[in-house]
């Protein structure tokens, strides 16, 4: 514990933090990053907790680019809620600055470090406990794409390039299944089968972009349920965190991952595919809730096909996992020989009750979205 004291008062330090760590804790929340919430007493005896972490380097090796489009969009954020009447010290984050005017650290091992105010008085959830707590994450999610409508998206890096470029990722699954590298192509025929038949799912999307029939937004590309800070005392979502992979993309990318995560009554790597299916009553209250927020400023092109966008990015998922299947366990973290097999099948039932279910999902969509319009 006392090299991680030593550490973080090495690197608060180089952002001018002034005052004495007195506390020190690991925060085990997150895949990427390591994170730590430290706490300073100030001369006077005032205390504030921050954030400080270490930026993943093989995930983000450029870390100009990385904080340029968060700094870019938590300015950008900070405007509209001031202008808003909100209170913006608690509903984006604030990253410092260090000595040199960047938004991170590099020490003399070549780790990146960045540090944020702590956001006292928040919770967050790892699943979705009720449908309130799944429409309040999708107006949280609304508003930030609102509050980002008019920031180009151009004016952002794409930091992990082509992350959701569908038919890329189908490229690869057919390069996977051509290989065969971990020579497992027998123990997955099936799934396969499921994944090819819908490859013309793949170009819908990214077609649109490049007719310019979509337009390209600021978006948060990882919109799970625990990414937003919840208030202890309204229950309402006031800050979206974990801002690494904002960058440009569709607003349907992250309206449609977060149906895949939390509208599921399964977890993502449930082995009997029986218990998986799309539940219509959470596909509700997310739609309603999102559209509530961020309504007005989608086009109608955009709001008719987010039913569409949950089966695809819950496709992509699928046929994401299946390649690592093929390919050895390459990319993602596995805990038995099968792990992304089982993944993969879940992510594709998912898939079929949600086309069984897209009239359903599509009425629900009308009905939210004119009533965002206050029409009749």
């Amino acid at each position: 514990m006392s090299d991680i004291f030593g550490k973080i008062s090495q690197i608060a330090e180089q952002f001018s933090i002034a005052g004495t760590c007195i506390e020190a804790s690991i925060v085990k929340s997150g895949h990427i990053n390591s994170t730590y919430k430290a706490v300073f007493r100030q001369q006077t005896g005032a205390q504030r907790a921050y954030l400080i972490q270490k930026i993943n380097s093989r995930v983000f090796p450029d870390p100009d680019r990385l904080m340029h489009n968060i700094a870019l969009v938590t300015a950008h954020l900070r405007e509209k809620i001031l202008r808003e009447g909100g209170d913006a010290n608690r509903e984006t984050l604030t990253f410092l600055q260090a000595q040199d005017g960047k938004y991170y650290f590099r020490d003399e091992n070549g780790e990146n470090w960045r540090i944020c105010y702590f956001i006292d008085d928040t919770y967050s959830c790892d699943y979705v406990k009720n449908s309130k707590i799944f429409l309040n994450s999708g107006a949280s999610f609304g508003i930030f794409q609102r509050r980002l409508a008019d920031l180009p998206g151009s004016a952002l890096y794409e930091t992990i390039p082509d992350f959701h470029d569908t038919e890329k990722r189908f490229a690869a699954l057919q390069a996977a299944i051509d290989e065969n590298r971990a020579g497992r192509i027998d123990t997955c025929r099936n799934e396969i089968t499921f994944a090819l038949a819908r490859q013309q799912d793949c170009g819908v999307l990214v077609s649109m972009i490049r007719q310019r029939k979509l337009p390209l937004r600021v978006t948060h590309n990882d919109t799970k349920l625990n990414n937003i800070l919840f208030d202890n005392k309204t229950n309402q979502g006031i800050c979206i965190v974990d801002l690494d992979t904002v960058m440009p993309g569709l607003a349907l990318y992250d309206f449609g991952d977060s149906i895949r995560f939390g509208a599921n009554t399964a977890a993502e790597d449930e082995p009997d595919i029986t218990k998986v299916s799309l539940n219509i009553d959470l596909y509700q209250a997310y739609t309603e809730g999102y559209l509530s927020t961020a309504g007005q400023s989608l086009t109608e092109t955009e709001a008719a096909l987010l039913p569409f966008s949950s089966k695809l990015m819950t496709y992509e998922c699928g046929i994401r996992f299946l390649t690592d299947y093929l390919n050895g366990d390459a990319y993602f973290k596995t805990a038995y020989a099968e792990h992304n097999l089982v993944r993969c099948r879940a992510q594709l039932a998912l898939v079929a009750d949600m086309e069984r279910k897209l009239d359903i999902m599509q009425k629900i969509n009308e009905k939210a979205f004119i009533a965002c319009k206050g029409e009749r």
